[in-house]
């Protein structure tokens, strides 16, 4: 990755112990505030300036472009939320809307797995296009591969992200069942 991006860096986290079903005394008016914040930064963000000129999702799609993806179609998790979040952000459930509101708030691509549901280790690498990866078209659970060259996040049994932090897969994702969450922060330097 750092013949891509000498500039990339990354932060792994887990974090034990958390309630099963999300549940969280005045949780539910604390992440509607979290989320309502996400979603006033992104509509200030882009009052001010293209989505695409942001610094941060600048250089993702810089990244995007040096691996082959086209940022316009396949567009990093950042710059999604970011469009999104200006007329609101998807709510999935608990852990998931915190993490997207995260990122928003404070634009980094920010990932979130179901710890337990990982096989092996996490590891960033290049593709060789044989990887599985589980997800969904038109409604049903179909099995992908990446693009030999993508950058992907992977465990022992496949694919868990693609396109660095595009699309995670259905095996690890998160649930109102996770109490141990693994979270990806990505980041790259901006240009001054």
């Amino acid at each position: 990755m750092f013949d891509l991006r000498p500039d990339y860096r990354a932060m792994l986290l887990v974090v034990d112990g958390l309630a099963p079903d999300g549940s969280d005394p005045g949780g539910g008016a604390r992440l509607d505030a979290l989320v309502a914040a996400a979603e006033a930064h992104s509509r200030a963000l882009l009052a001010a300036s293209l989505v695409e000129e942001l610094p941060h999702i600048a250089a993702w799609r810089e990244a995007y472009r040096a691996f082959g993806a086209k940022p316009q179609r396949t567009r990093n998790s950042l710059e999604a939320l970011t469009r999104r979040a200006e007329q609101g952000l998807p709510r999935v459930n608990a852990l998931t809307d915190i993490y997207n509101a995260i990122s928003v708030l404070h634009q980094i691509p920010l990932g979130g797995e179901d710890f337990h549901l990982y096989d092996g280790a996490a590891r960033l690498t290049r593709a060789t296009g044989e990887e599985p990866f589980d997800t969904t078209a038109n409604g049903d659970t179909v099995i992908e591969h990446p693009e030999p060259g993508e950058v992907t996040w992977c465990d022992s049994a496949g694919v868990t992200c693609r396109r660095w932090n595009w699309r995670q897969g259905r095996r690890t994702a998160l649930s109102d069942a996770t109490d141990t969450a693994f979270f990806i922060l990505d980041a790259l330097a901006t240009k001054p």
